[in-house]
């Protein structure tokens, strides 16, 4: 679940232009000035595919305040669910303000058994996750920052050497754009970018602190179980992630998996020695397999650290 802020900062979209609007808009843009080509890293450049096209996305014509349900389920049904339009348009699409939002739009891919994930907002990151095997919900303003029009697209491919990205937008399926008009509408949206990944599966470039809110919010409404691939992907990514270790031991044990919970909890403390709240887990968790001893000297690691954490400990501490 998003929070307060992310509600504040959320953008409709769904409207699609009439082809006079269109061309009032394109006179418009252009006195606004030349937009810039994007600039790729060097590891873009030369180390991903220089052509890439995931022509299993379906495609489904955004119609007339839609774009969203729409776009929802072209990375869904490539993701491996059923997803139709129809079924999406309750849930993401809002009658009175005629689009959809952030918000809804994610909220709808965790109903659906998939993590959503807003990757980075730069060109990089975007062509990372097409290389990955990844289509990338895109959110665009096709007007002017004082007078803007959301639109939601996918991303499917590019091409690096044409400098195209390749959308499935409004009613024309895979259409080439080159990457100067795209990132010029894009960038008016912070570049926000979503992929909808099952659990188990990560973006191709995420902070680990990022994907685990994200795999926090899948589980809040689906469970631990349902998460716990997510967490285990996560610490293979990123081993040396405290918190990535204590939220899997967290979901092992909320599954019952006992063993699995005092190894992940013993991988937290390790590399973060100074996690309190890991080392009570650990030894809570040892206690009630009535390992006594190993149990305090957890306890003991918990109560020496100040904290909001420290009373608890010294309490289970003295019951010991």
């Amino acid at each position: 679940m998003l929070d307060a802020a992310s509600r504040t900062n959320a953008r409709l979209a769904g409207v699609l232009l009439w082809p006079a609007l269109v061309s009032l808009l394109t006179i418009l843009l252009a006195l606004t000035g030349c937009a810039t080509e994007p600039r790729l890293s060097n590891s873009v450049t030369t180390g991903l595919p220089q052509h890439v096209l995931l022509d299993g996305t379906p495609f489904h014509g955004q119609r007339d305040y839609q774009c969203g349900p729409a776009s929802l389920a072209m990375v869904l049904e490539t993701s491996g669910v059923d997803a139709s339009v129809d079924a999406l348009i309750p849930q993401v699409f809002l009658p009175d303000r005629e689009g959809s939002v952030q918000p809804e739009m994610q909220a709808a891919v965790r109903r659906y058994q998939r993590i959503s994930y807003v990757i980075d907002n730069d060109f990089d990151a975007l062509l990372e996750e097409l290389a990955a095997g990844h289509p990338v919900v895109v959110m665009q303003n096709l007007a002017l920052p004082v007078w803007p029009l959301w639109h939601y697209a996918v991303a499917i491919g590019y091409d690096l050497p044409a400098r195209e990205i390749i959308l499935h937008t409004g009613m024309t399926p895979g259409r080439a754009t080159s990457f100067r008009t795209f990132d010029s509408t894009w960038a008016r949206s912070d570049r926000w970018g979503m992929v909808a990944l099952a659990p188990g599966e990560l973006p191709a470039s995420i902070e680990p602190s990022d994907a685990m809110e994200a795999i926090a919010d899948f589980e809040k409404l689906n469970g631990a179980a349902a998460a716990l691939p997510a967490w285990e992907a996560l610490t293979r990514r990123f081993p040396n992630y405290a918190m990535g270790w204590f939220a899997l031991g967290n979901a092992r044990h909320a599954h019952g998996d006992f063993a699995g919970t005092i190894e992940a909890f013993q991988e937290a403390v390790w590399r973060d020695p100074g996690f309190a709240a890991a080392w009570l887990n650990l030894g809570l968790m040892q206690k009630s397999l009535e390992h006594k001893e190993r149990a305090r000297q957890a306890l003991q690691r918990a109560a020496s650290l100040s904290g909001k954490w420290q009373d608890a400990a010294r309490r289970h501490l003295d019951r010991l």
